[in-house]
């Protein structure tokens, strides 16, 4: 359990969070397929109230480089996974349910959120329209703007004091980006809005953060890169 207690000026979008978290074969949006998945809720003390779990047979080699990340090889996920039609038409439809009574809250979101569009496409499932979504990534870029190094999930944790002791682990890596966006919304005054408010918002400060971040990249040599905007689905 944390060792925390939500104050009364904590946002009402803080109590009450859904969770999400893929583990996937690769990087690309458009065509990596999952592998695991965790859809979770969380109260307000950050402890989970339900957690519902994925091992997907993504019907394709699970390349050794994924692997070695998050542990499934591909003789385990023909061994123990689901027909990915099953597992995306489940994921899609619980988190179609939660989102409308809570936030869905998921570390880089776009990244989830995107491949979980392409795989709905796939399978046949109808895509979800995720909103609202809280991004921890996003408010933390906002928030914490000059933060030297890597924002990844276990780098913000250990900054933040959230236990993460499985990385990589769908699970564990949605229920310590929920507790993260817990524990930023208690620090940073100004996510003290709505969740829809805060939702759009961050439309706007993701674009900017990509925006600001290629011109970074091109000033460093890079003069052909290009940002992609688009948040919590990238462009498509």
């Amino acid at each position: 359990m944390l060792d925390f207690d939500f104050e009364p000026q904590a946002p009402s979008w803080s109590k009450k969070l859904a969770v999400f978290d893929l583990e996937t074969t690769g990087l690309d949006l458009e065509t990596s397929r999952i592998v695991s998945a965790c859809v979770a809720t969380l109260g307000p003390n950050g402890e989970p109230e339900m957690v519902r779990e994925w091992i997907v047979n993504p019907g394709i080699e699970i390349p050794e480089q994924a692997a070695a990340v998050h542990g499934i090889t591909t003789e385990i996920a023909i061994r123990d996974g689901m027909e990915p039609k099953v597992a995306v038409f489940e994921m899609v439809e619980l988190l179609r349910e939660l989102q409308e009574s809570m936030p869905l809250v998921a570390f880089n979101a776009p990244y989830d959120f995107t491949i979980l569009h392409f795989e709905a496409l796939r399978n046949g499932a109808t895509p979800l329209l995720p909103k609202p979504v809280i991004d921890p990534l996003v408010l933390d870029k906002q928030e914490m703007k000059y933060r030297s190094g890597k924002r990844t999930l276990g780098v913000l944790c250990a900054d933040y004091g959230v236990e993460l002791l499985d990385a990589h682990n769908s699970t564990a890596d949605a229920i310590a980006a929920g507790r993260l966006a817990q524990l930023q919304a208690k620090k940073f005054p100004n996510l003290d809005v709505t969740a829809q408010q805060l939702h759009d918002s961050q439309v706007i400060w993701s674009d900017e953060q990509s925006l600001d971040f290629a011109k970074y990249m091109q000033s460093k040599n890079r003069p052909d890169f290009q940002a992609v905007l688009g948040w919590p689905l990238k462009a498509i």
